[in-house]
């Protein structure tokens, strides 16, 4: 299954029509299962599935270490939409504690929760902060993100998150239609490497920073959040309680530092 499709449409522009193809951003369920048990539907983009499952597991706090996971596949006959996890550990998870396990949408990843508390209960204590990033390092971000979205590129429909080391140098992007999956798919790809917690890095996203967005670099020991778009307060209040440094508005050489001003 592949990130992108061609579809047939009408491009209007002013008196002119034409028929052609243009390349769309797929869209599809995964199902992600522990062992035999289903905990989540999320709406996503094809493409880094045991990454996305690995940082879902993680930012949830159903595993903490890459040696947790037994393995990771696709199972039989889904057509590559249902994921299968075993972990090693299998006796401490409990599938009555997740309650995101009816559906998640790829614009809002917090749908499936049923409340506040229950996010706030698998959050790490404050983030290690390591040395801060300049501001001639920050307007570098930007452009460097864009650099690195290659399916945005050529479908103006994906999310993006990218992770930097402290000299905005670019490590690691993931995309995908729903913000919160690219970051589970970029914090999957530092679980699954042995990466956590990423202290000496920075995450920038694409569009707005939400509370969940916050959740997850916090739950990667990342000290530094940045966003194109615009904070939320609840992501505002998260950030500080953890001690995180939340930029917005990063773009056209300016930002808003929202929470640890003594961060930069």
């Amino acid at each position: 299954m592949k990130p992108a499709t061609p579809v047939p449409i009408h491009a209007v522009a002013g008196r002119n029509s034409e028929k052609r193809e243009d390349l769309v951003a797929v869209e599809e369920p995964m199902e992600i299962r522990v062992g035999e048990h289903s905990i989540a539907v999320t709406m996503r983009t094809p493409g880094n599935d045991f990454e996305l499952a690995a940082g879902f597991l993680f930012t949830e706090g159903v595993v903490t270490r890459p040696e947790e996971l037994k393995s990771i596949r696709h199972c039989a006959g889904s057509n590559f939409n249902v994921v299968r996890v075993e972990l090693n550990a299998a006796g401490r998870f409990d599938p009555a504690r997740l309650s995101r396990h009816v559906f998640t949408s790829s614009s809002c990843g917090m749908c499936g929760k049923k409340t506040l508390e229950q996010v706030r209960a698998v959050m790490p204590g404050p983030v290690r902060r390591s040395s801060p990033p300049s501001s001639e390092t920050l307007y570098l971000l930007p452009q460097r993100l864009r650099e690195g979205q290659n399916f945005f590129a050529t479908t103006g429909g994906m999310h993006a998150a990218a992770l930097f080391d402290r000299c905005g140098e670019p490590l690691l992007v993931r995309e995908d239609v729903g913000r919160h999956n690219a970051t589970d798919k970029l914090v999957g790809a530092l679980l699954l490497k042995g990466g956590l917690p990423a202290q000496d890095t920075l995450i920038l996203v694409s569009g707005r920073a939400s509370f969940e967005l916050v959740q997850k670099a916090a739950m990667a020991g990342i000290p530094t959040l940045a966003a194109v778009g615009a904070p939320s307060s609840l992501a505002i209040e998260l950030a500080r309680e953890c001690g995180m440094t939340l930029i917005g508005f990063l773009r056209d050489g300016r930002y808003n530092i929202y929470t640890g001003e003594g961060g930069i």
